[in-house]
């Protein structure tokens, strides 16, 4: 009986540890998900500008920690540095966005060949 017991202290001790441990994920979402979501709700709708400001403090705050930003974040960005009149800064984003996400390497690339028209 006393070994069940302190079995089951181990197996109780062992999950709360796990429970606890804080691992983060693979991404540093930030708010990108509520800017996007912003982007295409009428009646949520934010500027540009704005969505531009939170998205560069959240990618500001990602590399502080040293964490990796989503798939989808620079592309959004340089659409937002388009919208804003910033187009060279919009290709940047784009060329990070293939760098850092191979997969979306073709797509990047015909925005960039429209962007640079």
């Amino acid at each position: 009986m006393k070994k069940l017991s302190k079995l089951a202290a181990l197996c109780a001790g062992l999950l709360l540890t796990a429970c606890s441990t804080g691992t983060h994920g693979l991404y540093q979402w930030g708010s990108y998900e509520d800017q996007v979501y912003a982007m295409y709700n009428t009646a949520a709708k934010t500027s540009p500008q704005e969505q531009l400001a939170t998205l560069e403090a959240d990618g500001e705050k990602a590399r502080a920690a040293n964490r990796t930003l989503p798939p989808g974040y620079y592309a959004h960005l340089g659409y937002l540095y388009f919208e804003t009149g910033n187009p060279e800064r919009a290709v940047a984003s784009f060329q990070n966005e293939k760098t850092l996400f191979p997969e979306s390497r073709s797509y990047m690339d015909r925005l960039i060949a429209r962007f640079k028209k």
